[in-house]
């Protein structure tokens, strides 16, 4: 044994002893995440066990005789089907959509309400533009399906204003349909995502502001200047966890907005598993292409972050 390796041995000692302390001062905090942790074995590693069915012909009438293994069957099927490559496409565009409408949503409805000083007002337009998150999707789908109906109040204010002459068949026409997505997931989720970019903003040192309307910058130098860097971290963690995201792009609106005529662009890859995969007891394949979501988010979510670690930017990992 070298003579460096027998002076590691205290120091290792001591750092284990360390760690052991550490635990044993938040002994009641470790307790605490205990029923945390379980959840997210249970319920999210616990499930990848039924991966291996991606490579089987399962069939759930006949569990006992167990299933054939087909190696890459489901997942060439998959991608020879045009749906279901459409429906990657609509998936990426969609969530892409959202991503920037919404971050950029929050943001601006973060800021306009940090420079509010009437805090009743402030309070009372937080309370109104979060409390849609509570809302069920079902009834905020119902919702658009009647504003945005070819008699519906918009189709009745564009040809008031004289913008159209003819009522726009907005459900009907698939160009239209991932705007309408935007549109109500930002109505639905803008006033709950700028939550934390307003108590980020709350943390930036007061100072700042000061020194900035000393050096003579109004209002708008003061937030490009000192409000926008301050949630810059918090930007972009938030970012990166939201491009690992990006293969989820919801399933309730376009399950119930979607229709024969809009299906090309309305159907993302968790409408597809629904349709081809679970109604039609295709389990494997459904099992497959849930697969390829999970490993491609992964990959996005460590590709982003090594982007931002190149960058020198704050990271999640």
């Amino acid at each position: 044994m070298t003579t460096k390796a027998i002076n590691n041995k205290p120091a290792q000692a001591a750092k284990r002893k360390k760690i052991w302390r550490t635990l044993w001062d938040q002994k009641y905090l470790m307790l605490m995440s205990i029923p945390v942790l379980l959840y997210v074995l249970f319920f999210n590693y616990y499930p990848l066990w039924g991966w291996r069915y991606a490579f089987q012909n399962l069939n759930l009438n006949n569990l006992k005789k167990g299933a054939d293994w087909i190696g890459f069957e489901n997942f060439t099927w998959l991608f020879n089907r045009p749906e279901f490559i459409n429906s990657i496409r609509n998936t990426l565009a969609m969530s892409t959509i959202n991503l920037i409408v919404g971050t950029i949503a929050s943001i601006v409805l973060a800021i306009l309400l940090n420079e509010v000083r009437n805090k009743a007002f402030k309070r009372t337009v937080q309370t109104v533009t979060y409390l849609p998150h509570f809302l069920s999707m079902v009834i905020v789908v119902g919702m658009a399906q009647n504003m945005f109906m070819s008699d519906g109040p918009i189709n009745n204010m564009l040809i008031a204003a004289k913008l159209v002459d003819s009522p726009v068949y907005w459900l009907g026409e698939g160009k239209y349909f991932w705007f309408l997505v935007a549109i109500i997931n930002v109505w639905k989720e803008v006033g709950w995502n700028s939550i934390i970019y307003i108590s980020t903003m709350t943390s930036i040192d007061p100072t700042l502001y000061e020194a900035a309307s000393i050096d003579g910058a109004g209002r708008f130098k003061r937030i490009l200047h000192v409000t926008l860097p301050g949630i810059k971290s918090t930007f972009m963690v938030l970012l990166i966890m939201n491009i690992g995201h990006l293969m989820e792009a919801g399933f309730e609106i376009q399950y119930l907005m979607g229709n024969d005529l809009n299906i090309d662009f309305s159907q993302t890859i968790d409408v597809f598993v629904m349709k081809y995969g679970i109604s039609a007891g295709n389990y494997g394949r459904a099992i497959a292409s849930g697969m390829f979501k999970s490993v491609v988010g992964i990959i996005l979510l460590f590709g982003a972050n090594f982007i931002a670690k190149k960058l020198d930017e704050d990271t999640l990992l």
